[in-house]
């Protein structure tokens, strides 16, 4: 009796421990469509595809960009513009993303962080430009759409209005 007992719990610990690993390695990471999203962005980039480019962004007047230069564009009609007019101008692009941060926010909010180097031609004329970038997504419908970029230069342009302070600290 005690021999059927003590192989009765043994078999329920195994039992319980196997479907214990199996819902541990099932386990979901929420970050990972938001990093797929970010990830079909960047080809989009890479592959110079403007419609790409802009099904990575939500559909709002609300969007709003704060661009590399110092500008910010708001609504996603004038962005998708921007991207028509510059993409028309652009081959040969290469974009390398290091630091890469997914941080949830919620079951429908995250940002991304990463810095960014990239080099292409622009009218024939080659360019080549790096700095960070912060990038706001929300979750619409079932996808995560980017609703505000933040992009800044590692060397911004002298004429700036940058403190002095923050050019030496850099």
């Amino acid at each position: 009796m005690k021999r059927t007992a003590l192989s009765a719990i043994i078999v329920l610990i195994c039992v319980t421990a196997g479907f214990g690993q199996k819902a541990a390695a099932g386990k979901v990471d929420p970050a990972k469509d938001v990093r797929e999203a970010f990830d079909r962005l960047t080809e989009g980039i890479k592959q110079v595809d403007a419609a790409k480019v802009m099904a990575a962004y939500e559909k709002s007047e609300r969007l709003l960009i704060f661009n590399n230069n110092g500008t910010a564009t708001l609504g996603w009609e004038n962005i998708k513009t921007n991207v028509d007019a510059t993409y028309a101008k652009v081959k040969n692009v290469s974009l390398e993303i290091t630091g890469l941060r997914v941080e949830m926010l919620g079951k429908t909010a995250a940002f991304v962080t990463c810095k960014w180097k990239q080099t292409q031609e622009f009218e024939g004329k080659l360019e080549s430009s790096s700095g960070r970038m912060t990038l706001t997504y929300k979750l619409i419908g079932k996808d995560w759409k980017v609703s505000h970029r933040h992009t800044s230069p590692d060397k911004p342009d002298a004429t700036r209005p940058v403190f002095p302070s923050e050019r030496d600290g850099q």
